[in-house]
């Protein structure tokens, strides 16, 4: 078995008994991105040459260590609208193209604090809006298990590095499924934490309320792992819950007999593909032999949330991009008249299709005499999403369903029509809007190509769906195919 097949845990140990060097392992990994990313194109700036730098100055210290951090020698990529101290975060977009953070995220600060390795920043959709990586203002991220069809997105460029052996581990950022999402595309692992359980300070800022950092790798242990280094409260972010954080780690090895499941009937509708029905199905047959119980639920509000979330999402997006003036930093025009016919230029040229509807749906939502008929309105719709699942789990420890409708469609598929890319999240921007746990982990294969399972857990109950999807990995081999990059 090479190096770039090993769960993050076992290279994890490898270094911590000093059976293996950062070096060799940071080096299988860049020799292999510079082998296969030219076809695949997940980062946006690659820094194969720093990290072995890196990870030799690391070979010197090991010795010399007591106390060996979780994370020490391995290499880990980032999405690129995480602030990373000294390295470009341009959140693929022209706007940010040349900006270089000043200080770095908290979850990066723990990284580093756990000996982590940066390899790059990778490709997503502008601003982190986009269900393809096709909204990039600098190129298409391709799925590694066919390089015409897309990785899904928006962290389409950290799911494509991981799924194809770049890197073992990546951070992404979900608003809507921008993690899930692409982890069930690419046939990985995705986690989207409860809202409040990982910092947001130093994450480019899409919608405020929706938006959360998490971890995204092969092996379900990973993401523990990851969660355990990431997680906790942060006074420099208001939105932080101040909750404890188990050892995720200890939490995935209890039994899941007992365990009550809901399979919602809202999920299993009529659009979705039959065979990603019957690999889900036959996931959750494989956990009802392990003991746990299900039963059929209703989560009536669900047909509402994607309405709702493109009124939500939106009006936060139109706000928090407003600081994109060209005045204080990013981009600007060079040719303008006056003030006004600055701003205007550098918002027409300093953004993208995708970015301007957004901002232009958000602020028309806000606006004077329409914001009671949508924003208010989807607010209280998103209660009642948030309702229906609170009294679910009244009754069931978590939720299982799809990822997503189908499997990972043709590049240019849907990009002439944004309704179809909307759609695309159908089964997940709910889970964003009840602020709930999250994550996407591999259950088969539909012509080749990968199908996700959806587990939904509790407000902070990370621990119960790293548990359900740790078993299942036992159970299965999905995890651990690579694709064959041709």
């Amino acid at each position: 078995m090479s190096l770039v097949e090993k769960s993050l845990v076992e290279l994890s140990k490898l270094i911590r008994k000093k059976e293996i060097k950062p070096s060799e392992i940071v080096q299988e990994y860049v020799q292999r991105t510079l082998q296969f990313d030219k076809k695949v194109k997940s980062y946006v700036s690659f820094l194969g040459e720093k990290a072995i730098e890196d990870a030799k100055e690391k070979d010197n210290q090991l010795g010399k260590l007591e106390n060996i951090p979780l994370l020490y020698g391995i290499p880990i990529a980032i999405k690129d609208n995480i602030s990373t101290e000294g390295i470009r975060t341009t959140c693929s977009s022209k706007m940010l193209e040349n900006y270089i953070p000043p200080f770095d995220a908290t979850v990066i600060k723990k990284l580093k604090n756990a000996g982590y390795i940066i390899t790059g920043k990778t490709n997503l959709d502008e601003f982190a809006m986009g269900s393809s990586t096709e909204n990039s203002a600098f190129f298409t991220t391709h799925n590694p298990w066919d390089l015409e069809r897309v990785p899904g997105g928006s962290s389409g460029g950290s799911a494509a590095a991981v799924a194809a052996g770049f890197v073992p581990a990546a951070l992404g950022s979900d608003t809507g499924g921008s993690i899930r999402q692409p982890a069930a595309l690419c046939g990985i692992v995705g986690l989207k934490p409860t809202y409040g359980r990982v910092s947001r300070y130093g994450l480019v800022a899409f919608a405020s309320s929706l938006d959360q950092i998490g971890p995204m790798t092969r092996y379900v242990e990973d993401s523990a792992l990851l969660m355990n280094v990431i997680s906790g409260y942060d006074k420099k972010d208001s939105t932080s819950v101040d909750v404890k954080v188990p050892d995720f780690l200890q939490e995935i090895n209890k039994d899941i007999k007992g365990l009550k499941i809901g399979l919602p009937k809202e999920f299993f509708i009529e659009e979705l593909d039959n065979q990603i029905k019957e690999n889900v199905l036959n996931a959750v047959k494989l956990l009802e032999k392990e003991g746990i119980q299900v039963e059929e639920i209703s989560l009536p509000h669900t047909n509402y949330a994607i309405e709702a979330y493109y009124i939500i999402a939106p009006s936060e997006a139109s706000s928090n991009l407003a600081r994109y003036d060209g005045v204080r930093y990013g981009y600007r025009s060079l040719d303008y008249k006056d003030l006004d016919d600055m701003y205007s230029k550098v918002r027409d040229e300093g953004f993208g299709a995708e970015v301007k509807r957004r901002i232009m749906l958000g602020t028309y939502s806000l606006s004077s005499g329409y914001y009671d008929a949508y924003y208010l309105k989807a607010q209280k719709v998103r209660t009642l999403i948030y309702n229906d699942y609170m009294e679910a789990f009244k009754k069931v420890d978590a939720i299982i369903t799809p990822t997503t409708p189908d499997v990972a469609f043709k590049i240019g598929e849907k990009s002439a029509d944004p309704i179809q890319m909307y759609l695309s999240d159908i089964f997940t921007v709910s889970i964003n809007l009840a602020t709930l746990p999250g994550i996407s982990i591999p259950c088969g294969f539909k012509d080749n190509l990968p199908v996700g399972m959806q587990i939904i857990g509790k407000p902070f109950d990370e621990a119960t769906i790293l548990r359900l999807a740790y078993r299942y990995q036992q159970l299965t081999d999905f995890h651990k195919k690579l694709p064959e990059i041709s």
